[in-house]
């Protein structure tokens, strides 16, 4: 804000796996800083010199999204790490799309221009300049928005399971496996769903089997939706708008120079 600090930011996706392993806490920060740096090296192709420079996960220092130290040779980062870390955790929790968490984002500090005078670079100064960068390099990265994925068991006899199979192709679902069940005449049919399209599911698949059919649905994973939310016409974009609507936020994605340095 007072136009002396400057920071240079990108922004790319984590491997899905990294982000799965720190949601599950086989990954976490409180870990010996050792065997942290040689996990990452050894199991994500992490460069060694970024694995010992990770600042920290977010958002609450627990989230599948990192950021790392990637300068060269610049002065007072130990002084600003705790607040670019804090402007980090704020865009994380609030994304730039439609103010929802991130998930499996990797930000590099690249590069920054820093005031000679402690005054000039506190917490007042930087935090906001660190989330300005973080929401502007997120937008050059080719945002993806993500959906929560049910895993749907279907208990159901095997005469009304292609009732099912035609109930599930209207959801989106993609179908994992049908096991018959040993010495009954039922079959279980396991399908991914998506969260958005399992309300009422329930209710509509009874009425096409007669009630035959019980679901049991259970958080499994997160997928990604098909499409680009900057760019009109597609249904990802309209997504975007609802949630913006919805939450009392301007409708459009705010523009790249929104953002951009005003100096």
């Amino acid at each position: 804000p007072n136009k002396h600090n400057r920071i240079y930011m990108t922004a790319e996706p984590l491997d899905e796996q990294f982000a799965q392993d720190i949601e599950s806490g086989a990954i976490t920060q409180k870990m010996e800083p050792k065997e942290f740096v040689k996990k990452l090296v050894a199991n994500y192709n992490f460069d060694k010199s970024d694995a010992m420079r990770v600042w920290g996960f977010g958002p609450d220092g627990e989230g599948p999204n990192i950021i790392i130290d990637a300068t060269k040779g610049c002065q007072f980062m130990n002084e600003i790490k705790d607040s670019v870390v804090s402007g980090f955790e704020i865009v994380t929790k609030n994304g730039v799309l439609c103010e929802e968490t991130l998930r499996g984002a990797r930000f590099n500090v690249m590069d920054t221009t820093l005031h000679a005078d402690s005054i000039h670079r506190g917490a007042g100064q930087i935090i906001p300049a660190s989330r300005r960068v973080c929401y502007a390099a997120s937008l050059m990265s080719t945002p993806r928005l993500q959906e929560p994925i049910f895993l749907a068991e279907i208990t159901c006899p095997s005469d009304v399971s292609g009732n099912v199979y035609s109930c599930l192709a209207q959801r989106r679902a993609l179908i994992d496996e049908e096991v018959p069940i040993e010495g009954t005449p039922l079959t279980m049919i396991k399908a991914f769903l998506p969260v958005s399209e399992s309300f009422g599911f329930t209710a509509y698949l009874r009425s096409n089997t007669a009630g035959q059919a019980f679901p049991n649905c259970v958080f499994d994973h997160w997928d990604l939706l098909p499409g680009d939310p900057l760019s009109e016409g597609n249904q990802v974009y309209e997504i975007v708008k609802t949630i913006r609507k919805r939450k009392g936020l301007k409708e459009d994605v705010p523009p790249l120079d929104h953002y951009f340095d005003k100096l």
